[in-house]
């Protein structure tokens, strides 16, 4: 069991896992962002170690002085400079857990920079919607020292599996080849109801979907999916960009993955979030409302 869990940067996924171990039994939550004092975000992150009752250091070294496990949950063009940034005062007692959407690449250039310190380099990948899961949102983990971390964390009720103890990047690329398909699918459905709405045509392009596609239920996908674009556009256009310079890397053409960042893009100039407060919106329909809304008011 581990008692002391610090994470770098403290947005929604590190949040949410810091009210779940605290709620599951850990004891101290601690948490270093570089923005706890930007006007407006830093007042959300304010009010959210409060609820978790995470404490806020100013510096990474209180971070690592104050926590034996780091958890790494930024964004993903941040991954590799939040390693630098935590290296010099990490030790061979720390663990520096990275769950961060990037790619293999990426996640073996930040356990090269942890390594060289004598700490121990855990790669996560997150396989599900961190809320309302919390912790216990399913991951792939690996690393020599994945298997002690998986030891540790266990009691708290979190859901890991080793897919690898001898090489870095195994469990980034699972997530970012299932994207493709999860992300792409998104992207799909969020095109076919903007152009089927037009027409009324939605419910019978479902049904034939489902007649094709048997056991699944097309609108309730559609309005599942199609809020999640909205609400997390940005983010997953970012993701989405981590796959297609993977493929790259591989000498593959990104088309599908380009694509699919483009629709995100796209769905985030929206601006829609303010239109839900937040919230995920209930069917596919509310947002195509919000969308003509939005034109209108423009």
């Amino acid at each position: 069991m581990v008692e002391r869990v610090g994470f770098v940067g403290f947005g929604e996924a590190a949040f949410h896992i810091a009210k779940g171990l605290r709620e599951a039994g850990v004891k101290r939550t601690v948490a270093y962002d570089i923005h706890m004092h930007t006007p407006g975000l830093g007042d959300k992150i304010q009010a959210r170690a409060q609820e978790t009752q995470t404490a806020l250091v100013e510096f990474s070294a209180a971070l690592t002085a104050a926590a034996d496990v780091i958890i790494s949950a930024v964004t993903a063009d941040q991954a590799a400079d939040a390693a630098e940034q935590t290296a010099p005062y990490l030790t061979s007692r720390h663990i520096y857990a990275d769950l961060n959407s990037v790619s293999p690449h990426t996640k073996q250039t930040v356990g090269e920079t942890i390594s060289r310190t004598g700490a121990r380099f855990v790669e996560i990948a997150v396989m599900g919607p961190i809320p309302p899961q919390l912790h216990k949102t399913p991951m792939l983990i690996g690393g020599p020292a994945a298997p002690q971390f998986q030891e540790m964390f266990a009691p708290y009720g979190m859901r890991m599996d080793v897919v690898s103890t001898d090489q870095i990047g195994r469990a980034a690329a699972v997530k970012m080849f299932r994207s493709v398909i999860y992300k792409g699918l998104e992207a799909l459905i969020f095109e076919c109801v903007l152009g089927a709405s037009k027409y009324g045509a939605e419910p019978r392009v479902f049904a034939s979907l489902a007649e094709s596609f048997p056991g699944i239920d097309w609108k309730k996908l559609a309005d599942y999916m199609v809020g999640r674009v909205v609400v997390h556009g940005e983010r997953r256009a970012r993701e989405m960009e981590e796959v297609a310079r993977t493929l790259e890397e591989l000498g593959i053409e990104p088309i599908m993955a380009e694509a699919t960042a483009r629709r995100m893009d796209w769905a985030a100039d929206l601006g829609l979030c303010g239109a839900f407060a937040g919230e995920f919106p209930k069917t596919y329909q509310e947002v195509l409302d919000a969308i003509v809304n939005a034109s209108i008011k423009a």
